[in-house]
């Protein structure tokens, strides 16, 4: 379905952990066009009836995955919206009277009031049968992302994520469309509804033979039948000019009015596009996203916009988009009417919709920008190292309280159900493990220089920035708390072993493991929790490739042992950090190596993230009054915590 991926200019309440982009939703639609109610000598309105959204899923371009607008949070800033044809402002087509939810769904009545082309439109291809659907259009004010196997109740209806919930929204406008992007959708559209108090089709125009005559049957309704029939016939051939005689024909012969055949004259006067794809050329939000991705070259491109929007935007920018004419295009589709980019403050308004006050902006650049940023930032995020993932594990938090964590001890072992049936209960005992997420972030800024010197590449190195920095944060932050465990990896907690015989080697892997395996819980009992990590620092990462891969160690000392089998191969995953031995960080040793238990299993250090959301989130504005350019933000809700001191053995190696 068509989507606008932008963010409002103004502030709204929204969640940290991604910037909401407003939404532009096909849905299945069924409208219903009678005749409204008149002053006497005034024509009769059509008068429509939709339903605009049902309150299911929507794929929507700009959203990873599809979206639910929750109908319960719907803002209507007034009963009287703009009707339009394609979300395109200057093709309005009437306005709505009344906007309600019943079961459900969002539906929408109101009156064909405009007198435009896409407003007759509307109307004769109504009468034709042509199945109308209807698309919302709306800003995002706060959205909730449900997690995958996650589930969510939303319009009466029962979703599993992974799922975005747009849980507040304002309405803007509502679309008659010929064809959304969601193929599955479907509408039905009656050309007319019976109704004693209505002529029986009730969409006909004035100037219909079905209305002139009146009072077939006599003479003077035959004379003035013959009258209307001769002016009708004069008019089709006055719009045809004798350049459409097919169309004359079939207008002639089938009785159609003035209006339907300039409507037809119309259509076979537009340019024929290749039948392999949807004549369409606008110049839209994906498209403009488009045209940045292809011009920053950015890997996977085809994953992420669909092959229309990306042939549209190709054959828009062949020579690719820069950032000035980025900024004018979306400035253009807003209102503007400057032609260069001289007046760059009016054009970063228009662009950014500051200036746009009767209607919803049609593009806000912030929201392309976002989006496109996003993309770069990730590549920048998954840069750095990121052993501190395959070694934690990972939670869930819904906002920056500190959060407890207690583990089943004591009589957790299953017991012998007596005959009766009756089952005894476990206990949460008083070992207990917390955490909090913090927020981290950063500001950045596309200078003036850089929008003067259409440098496009300033919105793909800004974010990459953001993202390796957040990256680096996040491992900072868990090195520094992972290392400094002196209290936590020590030899009263049974998980320190220290010595010459402790250095990285098969004897040395062998007491560690042992060591491991000793560990108890509080009964005194095996935890019985496999070691499956061996963590090393740069300096051990061939030995410790080693032991996990060879299948015997070879001794060529003074002693001169004979190839010895390898034990350990293939029995603990290796993971290699430059952080364990730099000497930034307190606990640093090249030496040092630790045996850890799979983190699902028995985890010895946690990672906390708001929302589940695990990679940074960046947001773009136009900057401050004072500064002259674009502002970029990047920030990340995350905490990290040392966990259970069984979930692991560090060896001095020594």
């Amino acid at each position: 379905m068509p989507t606008t991926a932008t963010r409002p200019a103004a502030p709204s309440k929204r969640p940290d952990n991604q910037t909401p982009a407003p939404l532009t939703l096909t849905a299945n639609a069924e409208v219903t066009l009678a005749a409204a109610g008149a002053d006497a000598g005034a024509a009769p309105l059509p008068r429509f009836k939709m339903v605009a959204y049902t309150g299911g899923p929507m794929k929507v371009a700009g959203w990873r995955y599809p979206v639910v607008l929750d109908l319960a949070g719907l803002s209507v800033p007034s009963q009287a919206r703009p009707i339009r044809f394609g979300h395109d402002p200057s093709a309005g087509v009437g306005h709505t009277d009344a906007i309600r939810v019943e079961a459900g769904q969002l539906v929408a009545t109101g009156v064909i009031s405009r007198d435009t082309l896409a407003a007759k439109e509307v109307v004769a291809s109504s009468k034709n049968g042509f199945p109308w659907q209807a698309s919302v259009g709306a800003s995002v004010d706060e959205f909730e992302f449900i997690k995958e196997s996650q589930k969510a109740t939303v319009n009466g209806q029962e979703f599993t994520g992974p799922i975005n919930v747009v849980r507040k929204a304002t309405l803007g406008e509502i679309s008659f469309v010929d064809l959304g992007a969601d193929g599955r959708t479907s509408a039905s559209i009656a050309a007319s509804q019976k109704d004693k108090h209505m002529p029986e089709t009730a969409v006909e125009t004035p100037e219909s033979p079905a209305i002139a005559a009146t009072q077939a049957g006599t003479a003077e309704a035959i004379r003035a039948e013959a009258v209307a029939e001769t002016t009708r016939i004069a008019a089709l051939r006055r719009i045809c000019g004798g350049k459409h005689a097919d169309i004359e024909a079939k207008a002639i012969g089938e009785g159609w009015d003035s209006t339907r055949c300039e409507l037809e004259v119309l259509r076979a006067s537009r340019p024929k596009a290749p039948a392999a794809h949807v004549p369409d050329n606008s110049v839209n939000s994906g498209v403009l996203e488009a045209a940045c991705l292809l011009t920053a070259k950015l890997d996977g491109i085809e994953k992420v916009c669909d092959e229309q929007t990306l042939e549209v935007a190709s054959k828009r920018f062949r020579g690719g988009i820069g950032l000035q004419e980025l900024l004018l295009e979306a400035a253009w589709a807003n209102g503007y009417t400057g032609r260069n980019f001289r007046d760059s403050r009016a054009v970063m308004r228009f662009a950014f919709g500051q200036d746009v006050q009767a209607q919803l902006s049609v593009v806000d650049v912030s929201g392309i920008l976002s989006n496109v940023a996003n993309k770069f930032l990730l590549d920048g995020f998954f840069s750095v190292e990121r052993v501190w993932r395959n070694i934690c594990a990972v939670r869930n938090v819904s906002d920056f309280k500190t959060v407890t964590s207690y583990r089943l001890i004591g009589k957790d072992q299953y017991e012998q159900v007596a005959p009766g049936g009756e089952l005894k209960h476990g206990s949460l005992g008083e070992e207990s493990y917390t955490n909090k997420a913090d927020t981290y972030g950063l500001l950045l800024s596309i200078d003036r220089r850089d929008i003067i010197n259409d440098d496009l590449g300033a919105i793909t190195t800004v974010p990459r920035k953001l993202g390796r920095g957040s990256g680096l944060k996040i491992n900072d932050v868990f090195w520094t708390i992972f290392m400094n465990n002196a209290a936590f990896f020590a030899a009263g907690n049974k998980n320190y072993i220290s010595g010459a015989s402790t250095n990285l080697s098969i004897d040395g892997l062998t007491q560690g493991e042992q060591t491991f395996m000793d560990m108890v819980d509080s009964d005194g009992k095996p935890t019985g929790v496999m070691p499956s990590v061996l963590l090393v620092p740069t300096a051990l990462s061939a030995m410790g490739t080693q032991l996990f891969k060879s299948l015997e160690i070879r001794d060529t000392t003074a002693n001169t042992r004979y190839p010895v089998a390898n034990p350990h191969t293939g029995k603990f995953r290796v993971e290699v950090s430059r952080y364990l031995g730099n000497a930034q960080y307190t606990g640093n040793s090249t030496k040092a190596w630790y045996l850890l238990a799979d983190p699902g299993d028995l985890p010895t250090i946690e990672v906390a993230f708001l929302n589940g959301n695990e990679s940074p989130t960046i947001e773009t504005a136009d900057a401050d009054f004072n500064v002259l350019g674009i502002q970029m933000r990047g920030y990340h809700d995350f905490g990290v915590a040392l966990q259970d001191t069984r979930g692991g053995v560090k060896s001095a190696g020594l």
